[in-house]
């Protein structure tokens, strides 16, 4: 993938695989898919799906890749094993007949660990890397040795470590990735090392992947970059095991606003930035950092005081970049026009084309951060955020209406002794000038409450016939008041899809879990509804 362009920085994600190392992560195949999509919108190079051959999840998710436009989707494996060669080797067999457009292979390169961990003569191991990195080129065209522990190998035995990452390089690879395992390695010391190793591996074939252990991830890349590495490894809000990763959210700006590099991310990717780490916390359940550097809630925001009158004079006294080009916000909390900035790019992503001077802006600035008080989240959940706009300019029409449901659980033995759970959900609804009264069985009350919905609907809507839930999450959000906690809020993230391949996400709020998901059943089924009709291929509408 080299162009040439000494200037040209490679991003390669690692957060579908080092960042599933996370305490507490645990991705579906959907999350992969859908980050990975959306890593491919934002303009990174390289996406590592994952190892196959080592769980279900990986090879499944290399069975039917997502298809990417313009991000090599890379499978990570480890060198062959001693004593095999790579052409029989057990190991690298799945990762040389999956659908991955190139392969990174993790190898030793500190002597300790040759002598110690895989008791092979240090040849041998040499000999590994070699060989499967030229096998892995040859029947994939890209190939990459990830050198683990480099650092570590090269402070105690520099010769050594340098042998093996040139015996990677000799054989083909095409990015030699310099790991800093343990996160223990400083700035200075990767500036140096980096500096000292290029003058044998030359910078457009070095990487540097860094974890962070002494919270310097981002700056030993930044390090490494400055003296002639070429690719940089991250992950998404720098998750990973420990400490975590180099964090991409942080290095891209960096990289581009601060230190003028090229990179796959264009200013229209780099305006998703705040998006996608936002899409990310939302795959995972978990509440974003607000104070994260460039797409923290906090990052750009500022309370009443001197402050305020100084970014009314001149925003640059208190911000180091326009909020706006990673996709971000000011957020002056004194000031009535918090979020309206916002709002017009959210209406610009959906081809919404309003006068920002439109009174009905302000509506909707003030009902979206009213919404967003009772505890709905937008980033993670765009197609309810649509239907909210179009309902408030009246273009979405009433489909159907919710008389009354009700939800029950029977948990009882059944004739063969065995302890079930089963759920039946009654809905009636108002569709097409009619009361409609429908009942369905489900394996859990939402999904009865789906069947049920979509039971009464389908005779009117028969496009609802291929629509089918992938992902259900709930997240219990504290309470807003100041009381015993009982009335906390609960937040249900719902993705649909349909028989052509399109996913939309919506949400749902409600102190009541199931009334939160009937929000999210509505809002999916209608933003079907709305979207067939205005592509003129329904009968709704």
């Amino acid at each position: 993938m080299s162009d040439g362009n000494d200037n040209r920085i490679y991003l390669f994600d690692t957060t579908l695989r080092d960042g599933a190392q996370t305490q507490g992560v645990d991705f579906t195949v959907a999350d992969k898919v859908a980050i990975a999509h959306e890593l491919d919108e934002l303009g990174i190079d390289y996406i590592e799906g994952g190892w196959p051959g080592a769980n279900p999840t990986d090879d499944s998710f290399f069975d039917d890749p997502p298809a990417l436009v313009a991000a090599r989707l890379v499978a990570f494996g480890m060198t062959r094993r001693p004593g095999r060669s790579a052409e029989n080797d057990p190991g690298l067999a799945p990762l040389l007949s999956s659908k991955a457009d190139a392969i990174c292979l993790v190898g030793k390169s500190w002597d300790f660990h040759v002598d110690v961990a895989l008791e092979v003569p240090r040849e041998e191991n040499v000999a590994m890397i070699a060989e499967s990195v030229a096998l892995s080129k040859a029947r994939k065209g890209e190939a990459m040795y990830d050198a683990e522990h480099f650092f570590d190998g090269y402070k105690a035995n520099p010769g050594y470590a340098l042998e093996c990452i040139t015996a990677a390089y000799e054989a083909g690879a095409r990015w030699v990735v310099l790991c800093d395992t343990n996160g223990g390695t400083l700035p200075h010391d990767v500036e140096r090392i980096v500096g000292e190793v290029a003058a044998h591996v030359p910078g457009s074939h070095l990487a540097i992947h860094a974890h962070n252990d002494t919270e310097n991830a981002v700056a030993n890349s930044l390090a490494a970059v400055r003296v002639g590495a070429r690719m940089v490894q991250g992950t998404l809000n720098g998750l990973g095991e420990r400490c975590g990763n180099a964090n991409l959210c942080s290095l891209i700006p960096t990289l581009i606003l601060k230190m003028g590099y090229e990179t796959g991310v264009t200013e229209e990717g780099l305006r998703r930035l705040t998006h996608a780490s936002h899409l990310l916390d939302e795959r995972l359940n978990r509440a974003p950092n607000r104070h994260q550097a460039y797409v923290g809630e906090a990052a750009f925001a500022h309370k009443g005081g001197l402050h305020v009158s100084a970014i009314a004079k001149d925003p640059t006294t208190y911000e180091h970049i326009d909020p706006a080009r990673v996709g971000n916000r000011r957020h002056v909390v004194v000031s009535d026009q918090a979020g309206r900035a916002n709002v017009m790019s959210r209406l610009e992503d959906i081809g919404i084309a309003m006068d920002p001077k439109d009174k009905r802006i302000g509506r909707l600035v003030e009902l979206v951060k009213a919404r967003e008080f009772e505890g709905y989240s937008y980033d993670g959940a765009e197609a309810s955020f649509e239907l909210l706009v179009r309902n408030l300019l009246g273009e979405v029409p009433d489909y159907f209406k919710l008389v009354r449901f009700r939800v029950m659980d029977d948990r009882r033995w059944n004739a063969r002794g065995e302890l079930v759970t089963e759920s039946e959900a009654t809905i009636t609804v108002e569709a097409g000038g009619e009361e409609i009264m429908t009942v369905a069985d489900g394996n859990g009350p939402v999904n009865a409450l789906d069947t049920a919905l979509r039971k009464a609907l389908k005779p009117l809507y028969p496009q609802l016939e291929d629509m089918h839930l992938i992902d259900y999450k709930v997240r219990i959000l504290p309470p807003r008041h100041d009381t015993t906690g009982t009335d906390a809020v609960t937040r249900v993230m719902i993705e649909s899809t349909n028989g052509a391949g399109e996913r939309w996400s919506t949400v749902g709020v409600s102190t009541n879990i199931i009334d939160a998901s009937y929000g999210a059943l509505r809002d999916a089924i209608s933003y079907r509804l709305y979207r067939e009709s205005a592509a003129g291929n329904g009968t709704a509408g």
